[in-house]
């Protein structure tokens, strides 16, 4: 913010694009940049669209490990697992019921974002190319996105579950 202000005042080429994590397991931007983002009119360009990797379709409850997945030995980026478990929960009847990944939805859910921009995808081999690029095909419904935002929302920060708490009685 305070770069494009100064940029605004001194006649400067502003800032408009944010490269930066951004994931249904991981929306911690949520808080405070994408509403900066939005604010500036600026686009993101996410890295590590997947969890690096934990949202591939590899990790599941019954199989929390891939001896070839690079998570394996480079667990990051840091994820909560449970809640990530939780949201793969949601996808995978999802998937089953589409007839796609795991991985396509997940950057198709990505992708139905209007703040973000594009996506970086870290695909190893040509089939997991293949199949992230069919993400762009993926549609939700609106009690499907509903259902992923449910699963996947932030946890309330403070003051956010105080105000929440207090103001629960009072009209909006």
């Amino acid at each position: 913010m305070k770069a494009n202000s100064y940029s605004l005042y001194n006649r400067l080429a502003k800032f408009v694009s944010l490269q930066a994590y951004y994931t249904i397991a991981g929306r911690d931007l949520e808080r405070e940049i994408i509403p900066m983002l939005k604010d500036q009119n600026m686009g993101l360009m996410v890295w590590s669209p997947l969890a690096g990797g934990f949202l591939s379709g590899k990790f599941t409850r019954k199989n929390t490990s891939d001896n070839n997945a690079r998570r394996v030995n480079f667990d990051f980026p840091p994820i909560n697992k449970e809640k990530a478990f939780d949201i793969i929960d949601a996808l995978e009847p999802m998937a089953k019921e589409k007839n796609c990944s795991v991985a396509q939805l997940s950057l198709a859910w990505l992708l139905n974002n209007p703040t973000v921009s594009t996506v970086i995808i870290g695909a190893k081999k040509t089939d997991q190319l293949e199949d992230n690029l069919k993400s762009i095909d993926i549609t939700f419904t609106g009690a499907e996105l509903q259902k992923l935002d449910e699963v996947s929302k932030l946890t309330p920060e403070y003051p956010g579950w105080m105000l929440e708490r207090q103001g629960g009685d009072r009209k909006k």
